[in-house]
């Protein structure tokens, strides 16, 4: 399903509002302008007060995006989200609920090796939310590729597996192999894509190595050029693998919460880059494939 009609102008002059801050330059950009699925979002505890539901819902729905995955710091954000069925329901916005491990800033150091937040998970699990299961774990971070191999993130990469949950991990690419051995089965998505460096030839090589494995584009230096669109290198990476990539925002701080609608934009402006059905697939069908949506934005009743 394409974005009505009315979604075209703003998005236009949302990249016109880009040009102008010398983002985009040249001949006219033809964004995307279907739906987007915006798969790495934070409600953080700090968002809360400055940036109320009626607020967000709002820069969502004014930009074209029809389903979020909802991960905060602590997990009361991504409550908040999915317990205001009505308001979701009037901004036509679906969320899909994942558990985050963080509690606190001080859990992101040792999430690893810390029972108390697997037995967090678990009781997060079980309780659910209005809006129905959750549906993944994460965002978690590894600052050390070899925190992989720690206690709890064995036990919670195994969880996802026997569960079905996606797993968000911001990690380099040696965590990758170290998580997925683990968990050869599970459904990994690979935040920011290989921030820390990777080059195009190990995300090349990572995908083709697991099939399971997703790639979310938020943060990703060299994914654009200097006027906001695709470099050659990713382009043809995408074209390679059209079903494997995902949107995001990644609203980690406030300014992002800020810019999110200028964020979106830009996400626009790349995809139209790409042939209509690959862009569709990256802006919405991969991730409502992966979380059972249509093309209605309706959850199917299939559970993980």
């Amino acid at each position: 399903m394409g974005a009505p009609h009315t979604l075209r102008p703003v998005v236009f002059a949302a990249v016109a509002a880009l040009a102008a801050f010398g983002l985009v330059s040249g001949a006219r950009a033809e964004p995307y302008t279907g739906p987007l699925f915006d798969t790495h979002l934070h409600y953080n505890e700090e968002a809360v007060r400055p940036y109320p539901l009626a607020d967000v819902l709002g820069r969502m729905q004014r930009s074209g995006v029809r389903a979020i995955v909802a991960n905060s710091r602590p997990n009361d954000g991504t409550r908040a989200l999915a317990s205001a069925l009505e308001a979701t329901r009037a901004a036509g916005v679906t969320i899909v609920p994942f558990v985050r491990l963080y509690r606190n800033r001080a859990d992101y150091n040792g999430w690893f090796k810390d029972e108390s937040i697997h037995t967090m998970v678990l009781q997060q699990l079980a309780a659910g939310t209005p809006a129905g299961p959750f549906r993944g774990i994460g965002e978690f971070h590894l600052y050390e590729s070899a925190n992989a191999n720690g206690p709890v993130a064995r036990k919670l990469m195994q969880l996802a597996q026997a569960k079905d949950l996606a797993v968000l991990a911001h990690v380099d690419d040696d965590a990758i192999d170290l998580l997925m051995a683990h968990a050869p089965e599970a459904r990994l998505i690979w935040a920011h894509t290989g921030i820390g460096g990777a080059p195009v030839a190990r995300v090349r090589a990572l995908l083709l190595k697991y099939p399971k494995l997703m790639g979310e584009l938020s943060y990703r230096p060299g994914l654009t050029d200097g006027n906001g669109h695709l470099s050659t290198e990713w382009k043809t990476l995408m074209l390679e693998f059209p079903g494997r990539f995902l949107i995001g925002s990644d609203t980690w701080v406030n300014a992002r919460w800020d810019s999110y609608e200028a964020l979106m934009a830009q996400a626009r402006l790349w995809l139209g880059d790409l042939p209509p059905a690959v862009a569709k697939g990256i802006a919405w069908g991969n991730a409502a494939a992966l979380f059972g949506l249509d093309d209605a934005v309706e959850v199917k009743t299939k559970r993980p």
